[in-house]
């Protein structure tokens, strides 16, 4: 059964990863840098209750893998960089670790592909002279597996490999890896794969200097004229996304290769980081995320490239703790490690891709100036014939406080509506609840800020509080107080 803490939180996350008929999908990376992992099991549960169709592990964890079997869930694997010197220097190493990590573990878990390493030009340059052997020496291995038709190989590059990827046309390859970067791609090209890239306009835009605006990076909507314009293309960007895409389309194309597709292995935004990362987020993440989930399912490709539907893995599931670096490289997960959600994402127009009847996206909650006595009844009712999920608001819980009935009946009343709305229930208790876009499991909100003793919040509580008054500011034009264990 999926403990209670994730139940609390089934619903926060929208039903986004779904193909479109594209073929375009959004994946989600899943970390191994915690200091407290779930188990391999539970992190399945999530997987699965969030309808999470493709993933990225950093590794071969057989317990993962074990977990996965006949889930159906797509599963790219990875050879770390610390096993890559081996395996590319020798055939009989390949065909072990594809026999361990992968023909031992098909058909019953769905492996797609291997990542053969990450950024490994980039962070580990001395073993750039066995990284394409070793790939071709797992395509030989997949081959005696009869695999080869099942599993595709390719290795994460990131966006280091361009040193100037604007213009997007003017880009090319670091000229230091052309030799390998031909191999690379001649690889790519006959075994019919594709191009993985590390893409995180996070990062172009920090270290910019100002040169990009943010919206530009988040894929919001600009006006034309304020439009990034390549200069020889004459086209178009509206995201710095789209012309990381197409600055590789275009590196590609200066060594006279054409015709890969690029699978963006990693991209997101950091939702907290630390005194001088003011970027890093809630708001700016939920933009980025969303825009990116819609861009992908859209399936309408990049200005180079409009007819090549590009799919991507979020980066992240989890948030990783321990991973080094400044706070921001800590908190890129939509999850906590204790399995409790950081925020939503939603996805306008899911029901034409999905048909999702799940409710997520449209949240039941008290409606404004309804008498107490009222929402009292609709509170017990929900609480007991209703069956909703109502211990997180019972004295000592994560969201007790504020303890009003305003703040309980909508956490009650939004649990019992994605509980049973597939199956008929609606939103009403008795005229008292109406539908919003804001989830009172994520936000509960205060008559009065005031009445908070802010002295017993922690100071990264209080950042997200304070960046999220001005987006999440649409009921009772109240102030937010963070729901969270």
């Amino acid at each position: 059964m999926l403990p209670e803490k994730w139940r609390s939180g089934m619903f926060l996350i929208l039903v986004f990863m779904l193909c479109n008929t594209s073929g375009a999908f959004v994946g989600m990376n899943v970390g191994t840098d915690l200091s407290n992992p779930p188990s391999a099991a539970d992190v399945v549960k999530i997987l699965k209750a969030q309808q999470i169709t493709h993933i990225r592990l950093f590794n071969a964890d057989h317990k993962m893998l074990s977990a996965l079997a006949k889930t159906g869930i797509e599963v790219m694997v990875s050879i770390t960089n610390e096993e890559l010197l081996g395996i590319g220097e020798s055939r009989s190493t390949a065909a072990d670790w594809v026999n361990r990590n992968v023909a031992a573990f098909v058909p019953a878990t769905n492996i797609t592909a291997i990542a053969v390493g990450s950024e490994v030009l980039t962070t580990i340059p001395n073993a750039y002279a066995v990284l394409v052997p070793a790939m071709w020496y797992i395509h030989s291995a997949l081959v005696a597996s009869n695999l080869n038709f099942l599993v595709k190989i390719s290795t994460p590059q990131s966006m280091d490999v361009m040193p100037k990827p604007f213009p997007p046309s003017t880009a090319i390859f670091n000229s230091t890896w052309n030799n390998v970067m031909w191999q690379l791609l001649q690889f790519l090209k006959k075994t019919d794969s594709y191009f993985m890239l590390n893409a995180h306009p996070y990062y172009g835009y920090t270290s910019g200097n100002g040169i990009f605006p943010l919206d530009y990076a988040l894929s919001r909507a600009l006006p034309r004229n304020k439009q990034i314009v390549d200069p020889n293309t004459l086209l178009h960007y509206t995201s710095m996304f789209e012309a990381m895409v197409d600055a590789a389309y275009y590196s590609m194309e200066a060594l006279n290769v054409s015709g890969i597709p690029v699978l963006v292995t990693e991209t997101g935004w950091p939702w907290l980081g630390g005194t001088n990362e003011s970027d890093a987020t809630v708001d700016n993440a939920v933009v980025y995320n969303n825009n990116l989930i819609r861009h992908v399912l859209n399936g309408s490709g990049t200005p180079s490239q409009p007819a090549m539907p590009v799919s991507a893995y979020i980066y992240e599931l989890f948030n990783e703790d321990l991973r080094p670096g400044p706070t921001s490289e800590k908190n890129w997960g939509v999850f906590f490690p204790n399995g409790t959600t950081v925020y939503s994402l939603s996805l306008s127009g899911a029901s034409q891709i999905g048909g999702n009847s799940s409710g997520v996206g449209a949240f039941c909650v008290a409606k404004n100036g309804v008498d107490s006595s009222a929402l009292l009844a609709g509170l017990n009712w929900a609480c007991g014939p209703g069956s909703a999920n109502c211990t997180p608001i019972q004295a000592g819980q994560p969201c007790y406080e504020p303890n009003t009935a305003e703040n309980h009946a909508s956490y009650a009343f939004n649990d019992y509506f994605h509980r049973t709305r597939s199956s008929g229930g609606t939103c009403d208790f008795g005229g008292s609840a109406m539908i919003s876009s804001i989830d009172p499991r994520r936000y509960v909100f205060p008559t009065h800020f005031s009445h908070f003793d802010l002295s017993a919040a922690s100071s990264n509580l209080l950042t997200i509080i304070f960046q999220q008054l001005e987006v999440e500011r649409k009921l009772n034009d109240s102030s937010i107080w963070a729901c969270r264990p």
